[in-house]
């Protein structure tokens, strides 16, 4: 719509947004991967998945590669002794494996139009569901961190 200078033009259609958000961890090595869905991406629902988190994956100890992001560092975070935060250098996502399975993940939700939220909540979770540690494995199981992995266990 055109209006006058400084006027908020007013439409027929008000559309309705919503959003949620899927917390991951993928293991490179095996393509193990762990999921939660969050109303929010802040710093009170990223302690609640790393909570989940450290009680399912209590007899291993887990390093977790992830941005630099606000919530990630948030004094209110409580780690577990057995998982430890690898944080990466500011706007660099290729080194995030899990940042290419959440490209594949959107590459099969292109062009898709959903009529609400839940339907796309469903077929986000069909999408996850159907990933076999094979296929993650090939995504995010990038040579430098496979060695280095190696290289941590010898």
């Amino acid at each position: 719509m055109i209006t006058l200078k400084e006027i908020k033009p007013v439409g027929k259609k008000q559309w309705k947004r919503g959003n949620f958000y899927v917390y991951g961890v993928v293991e490179p090595a095996t393509g193990e991967q762990y999921y939660q869905e969050f109303a929010r991406i802040d710093s009170n629902c990223f302690p609640e998945f790393l909570n989940g988190f450290g009680q399912k994956y209590s007899d291993y100890f887990n390093l977790i590669i992830m941005e630099n992001g606000s919530f990630h560092k948030a004094l209110l975070l409580d780690w577990h002794d057995h998982v430890m935060p690898i944080y990466l250098p500011a706007y660099s996502p290729e080194l995030n494996p899990i940042e290419r399975l959440w490209f594949s993940v959107k590459k099969d939700l292109k062009w898709e139009n959903f009529t609400n939220l839940d339907r796309l909540k469903e077929q986000l979770d069909i999408i996850i569901k159907s990933l076999t540690n094979e296929e993650v494995l090939s995504l995010c199981g990038w040579d430098y961190i496979l060695e280095a992995l190696l290289s941590a266990n010898s």
